[in-house]
């Protein structure tokens, strides 16, 4: 089988602000990382993601960076990485850093000469435009909201461009120069030994370089930016360029957020000659919502069939193509999924969690778990904006006030959606702050946790933690191995509205996948069967009839 080193990895996502406090700073730090080495190991996990921990002002929590060769002193120091990269590889652990080259920080020291020297060489590192009226050059809005330009300072008429926000200037990639500087800070990072990177919010480097405007879509008389800023015609030049600049240099593994690629360009993102080697299936992460760009409008009226269609179809695209799926349940950007997939607090339990795993764990492509997932984390529940920190929960908040919803119904909506219900700290045990910190941590624990942490979870071999620990060990058996990689995917297509089936096959080896979303019991034929593996709920097989009770889980094998 012609298949990648990368191609049986499972990947934990670590979010290091919240994952281990060992200094009493109340902030997650590096030597924390290492201590908790093990802990992910018995996992089955084989590739750490490391979210930002590069030099910040962390407005937007490290996605903001002001020297890329460096770590911020909150995390620790260069060497403390080093060392961590040192006792992964021990485990036997790759690492994969966070690839943020949209945008720096605007105290990156590029942006500060630029400001500072309008002659200067780094002017052009960015995207600067003079306006004849005063106003701002077009009418596009940024992803955080609000205009995508702003004044610069001193300078009359002049803005520079930012796709988030004002204090995450985007770089100019229409510039060689400013391309090969940043080809040379990825090989650094490569030689050093990081196995590879996520790649942040890599569709948006083209822009539509006739910068007009565009009729409003929001009563603030502004149009979303990424209809002339994402997935642009011209970006295969950048992408193509960088992966040869870097990546294949080194036989890296690469796994773009490409939010918004059309699947009629999949095959350039992922296909056998793909920019990357993997880009996230969000075709269900948001499903949730009405409207990306303004999530305070409240949730969707979605289906379970409408979530089983777009993993399905996300599937085949990706199929067709030859191409590979990262698939997630949660990350740093994301809530809780119980907490999103499952709205009735009365469902959203252990054996849900347990459910909801059980659906995505063995999809073809690289399965990822998010720091906190494996415990069965839940949302917050904030009572004022004061409470968070993420600058997209805030902007959303006061967008909401400005557009007539009552401070209740945008607090609402804030707390079901923030950023900031995945960047709670990691609950190690049920002390006051869960073990994460001896001192208040920089943002408030979560308040639904009775029982859900690591002290509890793995003294309890029903929990959850437990759970996910099995489905690491299935994956890795010799007997299934080869078929997660690359056994065939079917989907089962008759099964009930609530129910997500698949088959993996590979000769006579075969997986079946099955999973109830729903409170109510089902029942329904199956004509392959097989050894139960592991299962969750009430489930029963008698003579290729089953039977599930609410939110349940099979998964059956022939060897």
């Amino acid at each position: 089988m012609n298949t990648k080193w990368w191609q049986n990895e499972v990947v934990y996502q670590v979010y290091p602000r919240s994952f281990q406090d060992t200094n009493h700073d109340g902030i997650g730090d590096i030597q924390g990382m290492i201590n908790r080495l093990d802990y992910i190991k018995d996992l089955g996990v084989t590739m750490i993601w490391v979210s930002p921990i590069y030099k910040s002002p962390m407005v937007d929590m490290g996605y903001d960076i002001s020297d890329y060769q460096d770590i911020d002193p909150q995390f620790g120091t260069l060497d403390d990485f080093k060392r961590f990269l040192s006792e992964a590889e021990k485990r036997g652990i790759k690492v994969i850093m966070d690839l943020v080259i949209n945008h720096t920080s605007d105290q990156h020291q590029w942006f500060i000469d630029a400001l500072e020297h309008p002659d200067s060489e780094y002017r052009d590192y960015y995207i600067f435009k003079q306006s004849d009226d005063g106003k701002a050059p077009n009418n596009w809005r940024s992803i955080f909201g609000g205009s995508t330009w702003e004044p610069v300072p001193g300078e009359q008429g002049n803005y520079y461009f930012h796709t988030f926000a004002p204090q995450q200037p985007d770089l100019n990639w229409e510039n060689p120069k400013l391309r090969q500087e940043i080809y040379q800070m990825i090989n650094w990072w490569l030689e050093m030994g990081v196995a590879g990177f996520r790649v942040d919010a890599i569709t948006h480097l083209k822009k539509d370089l006739d910068w007009a405007s565009l009729p409003a879509d929001g009563i603030d008389d502004l149009v979303a930016v990424v209809k002339k800023g994402q997935n642009r015609p011209g970006i295969d030049l950048f992408l193509n360029e960088l992966k040869a600049a870097t990546f294949d240099k080194y036989d890296a593994l690469t796994v773009g957020e490409a939010y918004g690629v059309p699947d009629s360009d999949l095959e350039k993102y992922v296909g056998p000659e793909g920019y990357f080697s993997a880009i996230f299936d969000f075709s269900y992460m948001n499903i949730d919502v009405q409207n990306t760009d303004e999530w305070y409008r409240g949730r969707s009226t979605w289906q379970i069939k409408d979530l089983r269609q777009a993993m399905f179809n996300a599937q085949r695209t990706a199929i067709d193509i030859k191409g590979t799926l990262a698939n997630v349940l949660e990350n740093h950007d994301q809530p809780r999924v119980l907490s999103k997939l499952v709205p009735n607090k009365a469902y959203q339990t252990a054996q849900t969690a347990k459910a909801l795993a059980t659906m995505y764990y063995f999809l073809p492509g690289l399965p990822f778990i998010y720091q906190g997932q494996e415990l069965g984390m839940k949302n917050f529940e904030r009572q004022d904006i004061a409470e968070f920190n993420d600058v997209s929960s805030i902007n959303n908040y006061h967008e909401a006030l400005e557009t007539g919803y009552s401070k209740e119904a945008a607090l609402a909506s804030i707390n079901a959606k923030s950023r900031d219900n995945a960047r709670t700290p990691m609950q190690w045990d049920d002390s006051e702050f869960g073990g994460f910190s001896d001192v208040t941590p920089w943002l408030k624990m979560g308040n639904d946790r009775q029982g859900i942490n690591v002290s509890d979870e793995q003294a309890d071999t029903s929990s959850v933690l437990h759970y996910y620990q099995k489905l690491g060990q299935i994956r890795h058996d010799e007997n299934w191995e080869k078929l997660a990689v690359s056994g065939v995917f079917t989907p089962l297509t008759s099964l009930p509205d609530t129910v997500i089936g698949y088959q993996r096959t590979l000769g006579q080896q075969v997986l079946t996948i099955l999973v109830n979303l729903s409170p109510n019991n089902v029942r329904f034929g199956l004509v392959q069967i097989g050894e139960q593996l592991v299962t969750v709920g009430d489930t029963a097989i008698n003579q290729h009839r089953v039977t599930m009770s609410g939110y349940s889980a099979i998964v059956l094998g022939v060897k």
